[in-house]
């Protein structure tokens, strides 16, 4: 079968095409068609091992090969379609129409993926094709699994910085359903695209801080990794709540403190993506409440434009790659 891989750590163009051997699944496992998989910030950094947050860079090192990849596809979330299924498999039958996550197996760069029938895996929205379905699971498990943490009331401001990627798309989405006023920070060139999925406000992070605007908010959903803390504390309300989506080291241990002595919450647990928020989320989807935002789709061939895209930070929602072609 045909796949992406990398075989060192480097810029994009470490990506190349290779055929590699079709996985045959185990008695607890589901063999998947991938039709989709979304190119993450989190594969980029895989790839070049360069992390906005470094505190986890050695433990990251040991475990994905300290002089070279271990697993030598990327992909952590896609779409398509179940070919075959184990012996102990009952969960899932031929044919059936999926979308999920492989933890930290990824593979999802390759037309076909083995998958024990446990992990974050359930049936694709109907109204959703394979391209849109894969853009889902990142962001929006991470942004529910956050605004749920924050237990958002009808009518609260959320802030959501770093709006206009996998996680803020999701998460502004989420909080208007939820009931919020929302108010999102990123790059100008993303404005039309947010307000358009619901923003009520807009700060331009180049020209305007937000966290010296004197506005306050109930809830910050953070994925700027060098976002001021004291900023971030000062611009929420009593009994505020800050979601750091992207924790430094000397922040996690700070949050402790602070909500040990203030009135005010800060959270930073990642995602543990499970079955029942991928429900949730897909039922949103059919609900018509939530949507993803695909900026681009490139072909597994362009694998490294892809990469280039998202590495931009000018990608307006998710960037895709289309590892085969559903109508065939």
């Amino acid at each position: 079968m045909k796949a992406m891989v990398y075989s060192q750590y480097g810029s994009p163009d470490v990506l190349r095409r290779k055929e590699i051997d079709k996985p045959t699944p185990l008695d607890n496992e589901i063999l998947i068609r991938v039709y989709a998989a979304e190119a993450t910030k989190a594969d980029c950094e895989l790839r070049s091992f360069k992390f906005a947050v470094k505190w986890f860079w050695l433990p990251l090192r040991i475990v994905m090969g300290i002089r070279r990849p271990k697993r030598e596809v990327l992909g952590g979330y896609f779409a398509g379609e179940v070919e075959a299924v184990g012996n102990d498999v009952v969960k899932f039958k031929q044919g059936d129409q999926v979308f999920g996550a492989t933890k930290l197996r990824f593979g999802a760069y390759a037309e076909y993926l083995s998958l024990p029938d446990n992990y974050t895996i359930v049936p694709k929205p109907i109204n959703m094709n394979y391209e849109e379905a894969a853009a889902v699971p990142l962001g929006g498990l991470n942004a529910l699994h956050f605004l749920r943490k924050a237990k958002i009331q009808k009518g609260e401001k959320v802030l959501v910085n770093g709006a206009g990627g996998s996680i803020g798309t999701f998460g502004v989405q989420i909080a208007k359903a939820m009931g919020a006023e929302v108010t999102a920070v990123d790059s100008g060139i993303k404005e039309t695209m947010l307000r358009r999925i619901g923003v009520d406000h807009f700060f331009d992070y180049a020209k305007d801080d937000f966290t010296k605007t004197g506005e306050r908010y109930d809830v910050i959903l953070d994925m700027v990794a060098g976002s001021s803390y004291d900023g971030c504390l000062k611009s929420l309300n009593p009994k505020g709540r800050y979601l750091m989506a992207n924790p430094r080291l000397f922040n996690m241990l700070r949050s402790v403190l602070t909500s040990l002595v203030s009135d005010k919450r800060v959270f930073f647990a990642f995602a543990e993506e499970k079955e029942e928020e991928l429900l949730t989320l897909k039922k949103m989807i059919e609900e018509g409440s939530i949507k993803s935002i695909v900026d681009n789709v490139y072909s597994l061939e362009q694998a490294a434009e892809a990469h280039h895209r998202v590495e931009t930070e000018q990608r307006l929602g998710c960037v895709v790659i289309a590892i085969s072609d559903a109508s065939s």
